[in-house]
């Protein structure tokens, strides 16, 4: 009875582990999709679309590039430095101590016109080797406290520029950004009659609706130790400050322009600008140059040259190259293989 027991219990576990184990299949479900089958277009670059490709190509972005060349040169521009010329000549060994002292900043320069600036003419400034793009000094704001009083002590972002002095008052608008808002300030005249610069329209119609809040106004702005640049007026509100607006939205690279205002008249060959300026602004601590920029503008914007030559660069060389693979397609041809045996247009039945 034992012997049958035990050979009960072999064959027992003998059966059991001639069973397979079931496996839990992760392959996904068959499809044309999945497997990458559904009908696709595979052109064949033979020598002749790749010729007419080129050529196309440089009978489009040619063109392109004359115009927009034509429309860039047509553009008239004025650019004055004067962050040297605007020092006296005995201060100019400590320039930082003088745009830093108590000393009058006022300077006059002197713009000829040569060629007609039909209005509007916009009015820049430019700042070289000025870094808004550093990490710190973008994120030294609060976009919460410019939209809403509310928010006006939501200042946790701006340090050092948050409070007042170390206390408990907050700074609106505070951060880095707005205390180093510019603040040298330009006036013009022709024949000694002023020139009006309109200073209303210069930023985005998006940032004065949207960021900047109509009933959020300066309060403790530059009344620390150390003044950064220019001051606000505290009886108007952020969305009407332009100047800031303009200012805040932060440069990619170190040299740029900001628009400053627009003469809405014209100016004809001949004409001398007289300009009076204070020059507050230090950018002397970085080694930084100002410049004064007076231009006009095209359906394509402000003076680029880049645009117009990097298409006729293009377009030049789809033409070079159109013409080398002709001139080898003609000279020395070389015979195509069949279509037919490539594998997506071979039969199953043939494999």
């Amino acid at each position: 009875m034992n012997s049958t027991t035990l050979s009960s219990s072999a064959a027992g576990i003998g059966s059991a582990d001639s069973t397979p184990p079931r496996r839990n299949s992760k392959r996904p479900k068959y499809s044309r999709f999945s497997q990458q089958e559904l009908p696709a277009c595979k052109p064949i670059l033979t020598p002749k679309w790749v010729i007419a490709a080129f050529l196309l190509i440089g009978a489009v972005f040619i063109p392109i590039g004359v115009f927009s060349l034509l429309a860039s040169r047509d553009v008239v521009q004025i650019v004055n430095q004067y962050e040297t010329d605007c020092i006296p000549e005995v201060s100019r060994t400590d320039k930082v101590g003088f745009i830093r002292g108590p000393q009058d900043k006022t300077c006059h320069r002197t713009l000829s016109i040569r060629r007609h600036m039909k209005q509007p003419i916009y009015v820049y400034y430019q700042l070289d080797n000025f870094y808004q793009n550093h990490r710190r000094y973008v994120k030294s704001r609060s976009d919460l406290q410019l939209r809403s009083p509310e928010n006006e002590d939501e200042t946790k972002s701006c340090q050092p520029e948050g409070t007042l002095n170390g206390t408990k008052a907050p700074i609106v608008p505070c951060g880095l950004i707005a205390w180093s808002l510019f603040n040298d300030t330009y006036e013009f005249s022709r024949n000694k009659r002023q020139l009006t610069v309109n200073k209303r329209g210069i930023s985005w119609k998006s940032d004065r609706e949207r960021k900047f809040g109509k009933n959020v106004y300066p309060k403790n702005f530059q009344n620390g130790t150390l003044q950064g640049g220019a001051r606000l007026d505290s009886s108007k509100p952020l969305s009407e400050q332009e100047d800031l607006i303009v200012w805040m939205r932060t440069a990619a690279l170190p040299t740029f322009r900001k628009l400053y205002g627009k003469i809405e008249v014209d100016l004809n060959p001949g004409d001398v600008i007289d300009v009076k300026l204070q020059n507050n602004y230090n950018t002397y601590s970085f080694n930084g140059k100002k410049k004064l920029v007076l231009s006009t503008t095209s359906w394509l914007g402000g003076k680029n040259d880049f645009i117009g030559i990097a298409y006729l660069s293009v377009g030049g060389l789809c033409f070079l190259l159109a013409t080398i693979f002709t001139a080898i397609y003609l000279i020395k041809p070389r015979e195509l293989g069949d279509p037919n045996y490539l594998s997506w247009n071979a039969n199953p039945g043939d494999h």
